[in-house]
């Protein structure tokens, strides 16, 4: 697999020129200054591949292109902004650049309650923590019916939990899951934004008529709108799956187990139209065996998100170790049966002071070097042992 690095631009605090120190071969980078549904022109997209080439690095894969809100649930402007994406693509491909990582997922992009979780040697990671979050949706949110959608046993610690939840334990979770995880990847929410809970409350709101089935139709006519542009140019689209894999805040959630994927491969069968293998957000989910689900999809994917999680009898789950037995296996299984494909490390733990430059919430430098180490280390046994 080639050796890539989520980077955010020339204002990273992670220069090109730490990464191509450490080993990594490709960059996976977003033109993050252009507004969402916006067109990337021909001149910005080749200002972004000449500065990371002139690093003596390419740029590997594009994460992400955002899809907009309005796309996914099918407003009036949808497709007028398909129009500008398919657009993007072409600017894309006559780059050079095509693989895309995107997301079809209703108003967030991912979710945690915690991004500073202590480990217990003195690392820290993210951390989802069910009752927190159930009590975000219930007594902050304030959502309609939230509380249907919890179990007995997630409600108890729910109210253990609301004597603790003073106003800067509701501020840390409102920052946590609405504003910091989702501000700096071209997000609905900006860090800058002086109501997030009213304008969130707002963004749930597009989908109170969308279920899974409308959700999934309107991907399918995303998916075979773009797909002359990808097989004119050979762009290969990938979307991730949903973080965490389950249903959440009353929205459709597609791209959760084996049967979402099949589902949206069998719904537009072209060879471009594929799978971000992402571990971490499929081992969320109790339901996933995550290897049998590498092993299955090896061919339809086109981008490799190596993490893992770990999933508490309660439904908490937190980042595992980058040796993580499962992750071994999916490291083997995409090595030897999709050589070549790009992988990134993320979401691995702060230490040795990332916690103090930073970084954006998932993306340590440190972790992430000791992570693309440990991989790295995995791909070359798997390659000796295949000799």
């Amino acid at each position: 697999m080639e050796k890539t690095w989520r980077w955010f631009g020339p204002n990273d605090k992670i220069t090109l020129d730490m990464l191509r120190q450490i080993g990594v071969e490709g960059i996976v980078t977003a033109l993050h200054h252009i507004p969402n549904g916006e067109v990337w022109s021909f001149e910005e997209v080749m200002k972004m591949k000449d500065y990371i080439e002139s690093h003596g690095l390419r740029w590997s894969v594009v994460e992400s292109l955002p899809v907009c809100e309005s796309i996914k649930y099918a407003g009036p402007d949808r497709d007028e902004l398909i129009e500008k994406y398919k657009e993007s693509l072409a600017n894309l491909g006559r780059a050079g650049v095509k693989t895309i990582c995107y997301n079809f997922m209703p108003v967030l992009d991912w979710a945690r309650t915690d991004l500073d979780y202590p480990n217990p040697d003195g690392t820290t990671n993210l951390y989802f923590n069910r009752a927190e979050f159930a009590y975000f949706d219930i007594y902050i949110l304030r959502r309609e019916g939230a509380e249907k959608d919890y179990d007995a046993e997630t409600l108890r610690r729910v109210e253990e939990l609301k004597p603790r939840m003073d106003k800067e334990a509701e501020r840390r979770l409102v920052e946590n899951i609405i504003v910091k995880t989702q501000g700096f990847v071209n997000g609905n929410i900006s860090e800058n934004d002086l109501e997030p809970v009213e304008k969130f409350r707002e963004l749930l709101a597009l989908y109170k008529d969308i279920d899974a089935d409308g959700l999934r139709a309107n991907m399918k006519y995303f998916l075979e709108a773009i797909m002359p542009v990808c097989n004119e140019y050979d762009i290969n689209m990938c979307v991730h799956p949903d973080d965490p894999p389950l249903q959440i805040l009353g929205l459709p959630r597609i791209v959760t187990c084996d049967a979402d994927i099949r589902a949206f491969l069998d719904a537009v069968p072209d060879p471009h139209n594929g799978l971000t293998f992402c571990a971490g957000s499929l081992s969320a989910g109790t339901h996933n065996d995550v290897v049998e689900l590498a092993r299955k999809y090896a061919s339809r994917t086109h981008f490799v998100h190596a993490r893992i999680c770990n999933v508490m009898p309660s439904g908490d789950f937190k980042e595992s170790s980058h040796l993580d037995p499962r992750l071994v296996e999916i490291v083997k299984i995409f090595e030897t049966e999709r050589p070549g494909v790009p992988m990134r490390v993320d979401h691995a733990p702060l230490m040795l002071g990332d916690g103090e430059m930073g970084y954006n919430a998932g993306y340590s430098f440190h972790g992430r070097m000791l992570a693309l180490g440990m991989v790295g280390g995995i791909m070359a046994a798997v390659n000796t042992l295949n000799k």
